[in-house]
């Protein structure tokens, strides 16, 4: 109850001072999070693209990209960076800050982002794709990133049992192999949602139909009856990662505003790597990392294809698509960006769809 955490958001004020009861409840202080992140990061974009035109922060076009993606120039990046904060400023607004996987979910978001943000400032400084983190530097860094994230969760005590969607109870227990495997899934996830950014809004709106989905979940794992009438895991302190979900989905649809087709700012690396965490963060919380590959799917395509094309040409010289990620193999079969964006996001509904159902099929 709110009296036992006194002063940790502006909402318990409303609470102690003016009776007001309904502050208690999670899926109030979701609603309001969602609200306050959309109209901050409504406010904030348009000012931040006008302050990175004047300062020539745009995002250099990859050269082997198709030809239509030059009239691309000079669109700014790093607008992950306002999304980012603004769903931070809305969380620590409206959840309980004494919860250990709020700080771990806060965390994550603002690790995996400054990483994003020395791959996006290389870029952009220089002017070219190859000037930013090396593959190297940024898999240690997405690894260093990780270790602490996973081994704080390991530490508290989080279960390490493995769960898979249509299965009333537990796979297996990993213990302390855990670890390498929660590593594996934040990076991956990162990597992802990276990979999958290449078009306007491809990689926005699947971003917010998983958080939706993720929301979903971790509110039903932190509650007692629900969890157990799913025959779920219940999770203790999980529920309240629903807001931080509801504040990440409201930030991201304003940006979806300004990144729709034709975008006025790409969320770049500050955007893309923090996305994929969180999401990896929510899916490891919830004991649904296994799910995720469903609540993820078109992030998993967009990555097998890369892992695919690399692969077979190694192997028989030969090319699988005719360019990777597979977004960019159909715009060179001749579809139009909007097309591709658009059954995309399809699929990514189709896919959260199924993930949804699983919660019941056990």
């Amino acid at each position: 109850m709110f009296p036992e955490n006194k002063g940790l958001n502006l909402f318990y004020w409303f609470y102690r001072h003016l009776d007001i009861n309904i502050f208690q409840y999670i899926s109030v202080r979701a609603g309001i999070a969602f609200f306050i992140a959309f109209f901050l990061t409504m406010y904030l974009l348009p000012k931040f693209i006008k302050w990175a035109k004047s300062k020539n922060a745009s995002q250099p076009i990859y050269e082997y990209a198709p030809s239509s993606h030059q009239k691309k120039v000079g669109t700014p990046s790093m607008g992950g960076v306002i999304f980012i904060f603004t769903t931070i400023i809305a969380t620590l607004l409206t959840i309980k800050l004494n919860n250990f996987y709020v700080v771990g979910g806060i965390l994550t978001l603002i690790l995996f982002t400054l990483i994003g943000i020395k791959d996006d400032y290389s870029k952009i400084i220089k002017n070219t794709n190859n000037a930013g983190l090396s593959k190297t530097a940024k898999l240690s860094l997405l690894t260093i990133a990780s270790l602490i994230i996973v081994i704080i969760i390991y530490s508290y005590g989080h279960t390490t049992t493995v769960y898979s969607p249509f299965f009333k109870f537990p796979l297996f227990d990993m213990e302390i192999y855990a670890i390498a495997f929660w590593v594996l899934v934040l990076i991956s996830s990162s990597n992802a949602v990276n990979l999958t950014d290449g078009l306007d809004g491809l990689a926005t709106v699947p971003s917010i139909m998983a958080f939706f989905t993720l929301s979903v979940i971790v509110y039903i794992t932190g509650h007692a009856i629900f969890s157990s009438y799913l025959l779920m895991p219940n999770i203790k302190l999980t529920g309240e990662l629903a807001i931080m979900g509801a504040a990440l989905i409201g930030s991201l649809i304003a940006f979806l505003w300004y990144n729709s087709h034709p975008a006025q700012i790409f969320m770049g690396d500050s955007g893309s790597l923090p996305l994929g965490a969180f999401m990896a963060y929510l899916a490891i919380v919830s004991k649904s990392e296994i799910l995720l590959l469903m609540i993820g799917f078109i992030f998993i395509i967009e990555t097998v294809s890369v892992i695919v094309q690399v692969g077979f040409y190694k192997i028989k010289k030969k090319r699988v698509f005719l360019m990777a990620p597979i977004h960019h193999h159909f715009e060179q079969k001749g579809w139009k960006e909007n097309k591709i964006i658009v059954r995309f996001w399809i699929i990514s509904f189709m896919a959260n769809l199924l993930a949804l159902m699983s919660l019941k099929i056990r």
